[in-house]
């Protein structure tokens, strides 16, 4: 390899050699090794190139043992000393069976590997059936299937739209079983460190997040590859709400991207669906076949046009070795003679003595005999594709009875993995999250406490303060419309000024934070753009994963999202203020409920203008709104009789020039 055919280093290629014959890194190792050649935990802990021995694998004799039957194309290596294959004629799809992984200029693919008997089926059931379509062959291949045995928990609904575009995600995630107060782990997803995922529960048990779970332990042996052992406190914990909770915040559940990217017959690298790139792999396939049956036939027709000019020389032998004895110039006069070709007189001239036996002569014959017969089958088999197609699938049969075993990873569909903090209740305590208009952030114990004194950075002020729970999630909304969330007993207290929720977040550049939130999952929320735009949405469809956050409102190209209201049970009306001035009130009811989107038209603007200010209450309070630098009220009767609806333009108080804020207060 060094020398011949890959200009790197030792290193470089001993690793991609060690890689290929990792049994747990390779669905179908290509290499046989002998020593150590790493482990699941640390891969990269092979022994060095002087301690270990290796040979091709049998399932690498599928790549390479057609090489010299004339179905490739050769070019010069990359020095030029000899030449090597453009392609090597695999009798397997090898490129979905151990799968890829690679990065390039401007393009990068993700292959995952899978079953070679599923694979297998697919081939000849595409065979059989050239229009199939992808649920057909789904049938025979319903998904990736990873050395590890992890089961794959993406649904058959998410692979079917992986395999109809050629891109997605699946999810691996570990197999347990418990046993009184212990759960035992007994696999893990493809690539996972159990040590990394040990160091990982631990940290969790010191930082208190895992009171139930007293002992970790790695059992794993020969006999037990797998076996990592969880101690609970007692066999009453919920080992599934346990299990659950790993998977989220551990490796023992892993996401796959999928990207089926490769190099096709044009030579040009392409996304490919499933069904065309197997289709496109039996074209492949028949080609080879075509020149591995042309090789052959090419060969077959050599050896008999020297065979009948062996059968002649035998016809005539007394004057053939007459001529050889006395002519001058023996291969010109046989040839003139007898009209034999140059390749027939030169093989005629080169026999030796005792292959002019009779016995010999029969033995010519049943060769000759034996010979035209394969060049019938082989004239056949070129002239009809039907015969090539039961030929192919013979050949794919053949190899399925020498590597056909079951598949590792199981397809196991199973609900999200959910946080311990959602399934088990932490302490609830009242607390109060204070939001600067800097996007500083602290909270503090307790609902007494005034956020308008406290202590502030130079040039920041108040935003706003919201009050919650210990174990509600405080939510921020920014100017573009998107959520992010944090636990509240995670943040700063109060008795400092806190910390810029851009050390934990990723906002889009630029953007500004205009308000939080706190509630139960089920609370309702209201959500506005300053283009007069709205919706109800409860807490639970605001919650995102990442630190960049959920894009929940759609503020269009010139509106911002505006402060979120919580709708409290007994809210009934929404107001909404605009900074011209005006006011509109209507029923509750006229706001759709939506997880996210632009929602429907909350008031109607004039020119210039723009909401500045929604808020949701009940009959009996009063409303007040903020304007200058004072407060203004309207009493329940008073802004009852002027209940408008929603979508008009409401109404303009005298004093309700230049509007910054609005609120109901009982």
């Amino acid at each position: 390899v060094l020398g011949k055919f890959h200009p790197h280093g030792d290193s470089a290629c001993y690793e991609a050699m060690v890689l290929m014959a990792q049994s747990f890194s390779y669905r179908y190792p290509l290499i046989d090794g002998q020593g150590n050649f790493g482990s699941i935990d640390d891969p990269k802990s092979f022994a060095a190139m002087r301690y270990t021995e290796s040979r091709l694998s049998k399932f690498a004799q599928l790549l390479l043992q057609e090489v010299q039957l004339g179905t490739v194309d050769w070019q010069p290596n990359f020095d030029g000393s000899i030449d090597e294959p453009v392609v090597l004629p695999a009798e397997v799809p090898h490129v979905i069976l151990n799968g890829t992984m690679g990065i390039a200029v401007g393009m990068s693919t993700d292959i995952p590997p899978h079953n070679i008997g599923e694979v297998i089926g697919a081939l000849i059931h595409l065979l059989d059936n050239p229009k199939a379509g992808l649920e057909d062959v789904m049938k025979h291949l319903p998904g990736p299937d990873y050395p590890t045995e992890a089961e794959l928990t993406t649904s058959a609904a998410d692979l079917k739209s992986i395999y109809s575009t050629g891109h997605g995600s699946v999810k691996l995630r570990s197999t347990y079983r418990s046993e009184g107060a212990e759960i035992i782990i007994e696999s893990l997803p493809y690539q996972a460190s159990g040590a990394k995922i040990l160091e990982k529960i631990a940290q969790q048990m010191q930082n208190k997040k895992l009171p139930m779970v007293v002992d970790l332990r790695d059992e794993s042996d020969h006999e037990n590859p797998i076996r990592l052992v969880i101690q609970m406190r007692s066999n009453r914990v919920d080992a599934d709400a346990l299990m659950s909770h790993l998977f989220l915040t551990t490796d023992l559940e892993k996401s796959y991207r999928v990207n089926l990217n490769m190099i096709g017959l044009d030579g040009r690298p392409q996304v490919k669906p499933l069904v065309p790139l197997l289709n496109e792999w039996l074209t492949f396939r028949e080609q080879t076949v075509v020149r591995r049956l042309q090789s052959r036939l090419d060969k077959v027709l050599a050896r008999l046009h020297i065979l009948q000019g062996f059968q002649i020389c035998y016809l005539n032998i007394d004057e053939v070795i007459a001529i050889i004895r006395e002519s001058e110039k023996p291969k010109q006069e046989l040839m003139e003679r007898f009209k034999l070709t140059d390749i027939q007189a030169d093989a005629v001239l080169d026999l030796k003595l005792r292959h002019l036996a009779k016995l010999e002569e029969f033995k010519l014959k049943a060769e000759q005999d034996e010979l035209e017969a394969e060049q019938a089958d082989l004239d056949a088999l070129l002239s009809s594709p039907k015969r090539r197609k039961t030929l192919m699938k013979k050949e794919l049969r053949a190899i399925l009875k020498v590597f056909d075993e079951p598949r590792r990873s199981p397809i196991v569909e199973r609900s999200d993995a959910v946080a311990l903090s959602e399934i088990v209740k932490a302490p609830s305590d009242p607390m109060m999250v204070v939001l600067s208009e800097k996007g500083w952030v602290r909270a503090a114990k307790g609902h007494d406490l005034d956020p308008a004194n406290l202590n502030y950075k130079s040039g920041d002020g108040l935003l706003e303060s919201v009050l919650g729970r210990s174990d509600w999630p405080a939510i921020f909304l920014d100017n573009t419309g998107r959520t992010y969330n944090l636990p509240t007993d995670s943040l700063p207290s109060a008795r400092g000024q806190g910390e810029p929720l851009t050390g934990r977040l990723k906002p889009p550049a630029g953007s500004m934070f205009v308000g939080v939130l706190s509630g139960e999952p089920k609370d309702f929320v209201m959500l506005a753009s300053s283009s007069g735009y709205g919706f109800r949405a409860v807490i639970e469809d605001l919650l995102s994963r990442g630190k960049s956050g959920k894009q929940i409102l759609n503020v269009g190209k010139a509106g911002v999202a505006i402060s979120p209201a919580l709708v409290q049970p007994d809210d009934k009306f929404v107001a909404c203020a605009t900074a011209k001035g005006f006011i509109l009130v209507f029923d509750i009811k006229e706001l759709s409920q939506m997880s996210k989107g632009k929602g429907v038209k909350l008031i109607k603007l004039s020119k210039g203008d723009s909401v500045v200010s929604v808020a949701t209450g009940g009959a009996k309070a009063s409303l007040n709104w903020g304007a200058g630098s004072s407060d203004y009220q309207m009493s329940p009767k008073q802004w009852r009789a002027h209940l408008g609806e929603r979508a008009t333009a409401g109404i303009k108080p005298a004093k309700g020039h230049k509007i910054k804020y609005i609120w109901f207060e009982e």
